[in-house]
């Protein structure tokens, strides 16, 4: 199998004033928390947004990992609806050091593009910055940050460097080269 040069980058916020707000999309989006821990909605996400561009380090967990992660106190889903069809979304997983990273971002390949990636980003940004008013137990949030790679979609980068996100590391590795999944096996040409 041959592999690939990744380069991951690294982004941070260190303030809330750090948040550069996004244009509201236009047509009938909103954007909403969901508030019910759901495995089986969680990983429906995951693969339509993911499945393109490798997202494959979850396709293996079983229910009951994902039944775990979804229920560590703080660990938030927000979604992106189109006219009431899941869009995209944003996962945000506390730390205990005050940091809060977002963990996956991304649209489902057919609503990329119409305008609802900025809006989710500064959506999903803002609620990590106050996850503590709703998670009292939580330290107040002192850095959101997260990770992008070559893989990802190619507007990632601007996006988050738009939202007011500054680069603070930058590591290239070899990845053994692998076919996108897609969300089921053979959704996506090789």
């Amino acid at each position: 199998m041959s592999s690939i040069p990744v380069t991951t980058w690294s982004l941070e916020q260190t303030s809330p004033a750090d948040l550069l707000p996004a244009a509201a999309p236009e047509g009938d989006v909103r954007i909403v928390r969901a508030e019910v821990p759901s495995p089986e909605f969680s990983r429906f996400l995951y693969a339509s947004v993911g499945g393109d561009i490798r997202w494959t380090d979850r396709l293996g967990w079983t229910y009951a990992r994902w039944r775990e992660h979804l229920d560590r106190p703080g660990v938030e889903t927000w979604v992106a609806y189109d006219r009431d069809t899941p869009a995209g979304y944003v996962e945000l997983d506390p730390q205990d050091d005050g940091a809060v990273e977002i963990v996956y971002f991304g649209l489902i390949p057919a609503f990329r593009g119409r305008g609802i990636g900025g809006p989710l980003l500064a959506c999903g940004t803002a609620r990590a910055w106050d996850l503590a008013e709703r998670w009292p137990e939580r330290p107040p949030t002192k850095r959101v940050w997260l990770h992008t790679c070559s893989k990802d979609g190619e507007f990632a980068m601007a996006n988050y460097q738009r939202r007011g996100f500054k680069l603070f590391d930058t590591k290239v590795e070899e990845e053994p080269e692998a076919p996108a999944p897609g969300p089921w096996p053979g959704a996506y040409p090789a």
